[in-house]
């Protein structure tokens, strides 16, 4: 691995407050690497040049940090990331908070295959898989409101993801979606979903991120009381009919 190779993430890694060592490094390259290998016998990501991946997905990945407390997640905060894909934005946030406990939800079994095989790569600890549905798992006793963060990326629009997120997390934790420059009128439209399910909004945070001329946003909900035991419902239903 050439350093220079690596000087998007690097850079914008600097913006938002992270100095990222060799070890890191040599991890995320490690990670594109596999990701560009992968891609070319499944379609993991439509996103496939090196900058893009270190930009687009690791960066915008880390931008999170900017929202969720390092500390926290250091000491072994429980988080669940939904409908994480090719891993984001939980692995590379678990490459730089190792001790934060992460489960990965993802319903596309091929990318739950890359995820497994990236995991063992890596020799990350502390990471789980799961094959399966937020609709599903928001009604497991051994998850529901037990997160004391759930996270989402270009998931759904967020009536439909309130739904998902919300009936993960405990009371005083909080759920965190990463939106484009939509995110003030979704979550004006989630207003009514996101009190049903115990959620009140903190805080939607504007991102810039270099290389990247759009602004991202960070929408942050804290969890103020217990989920109605009805939600979420079955699978399908929460983005055919959005509370």
């Amino acid at each position: 691995m050439r350093t220079g190779d690596m000087e998007p993430l690097v850079a914008g890694a600097r913006e938002l407050g992270l100095v990222l060592g060799e070890r890191t490094l040599a991890a995320f390259d490690l990670y594109r690497r596999e990701l560009a290998d992968w891609n070319t016998r499944f379609n993991l990501t439509a996103i496939t040049d090196r900058e893009g991946i270190l930009v687009r997905h690791f960066l915008d990945s880390l931008s999170c940090l900017r929202a969720l407390p390092r500390r926290e997640l250091s000491a072994g905060a429980r988080v669940i990331d939904l409908g994480t894909g090719a891993g984001f934005p939980g692995l590379p946030l678990k490459i730089i908070c190792p001790g934060m406990r992460l489960t990965l939800l993802e319903a596309t079994h091929k990318k739950v295959v890359f995820l497994r095989h990236l995991i063992g790569l890596l020799g990350l600890k502390g990471v789980v898989v799961i094959h399966g549905r937020a609709e599903t798992l928001g009604r497991d006793p051994a998850h529901r409101e037990r997160y004391d963060w759930a996270l989402a990326r270009a998931v759904a629009e967020m009536p439909t993801l309130a739904e998902y997120l919300l009936p993960l997390v405990r009371v005083g934790g909080a759920a965190l979606a990463q939106k484009g420059d939509r995110a003030a009128a979704e979550v004006h439209a989630a207003d009514r979903a996101i009190t049903t399910l115990g959620g009140r909004v903190r805080q939607l945070l504007p991102v810039h991120l270099r290389g990247l001329a759009e602004t991202r946003y960070l929408v942050i909900v804290d969890k103020v009381a217990a989920t109605p035991e009805k939600y979420p419902r079955r699978p399908g239903i929460p983005s055919k009919r959005p509370l």
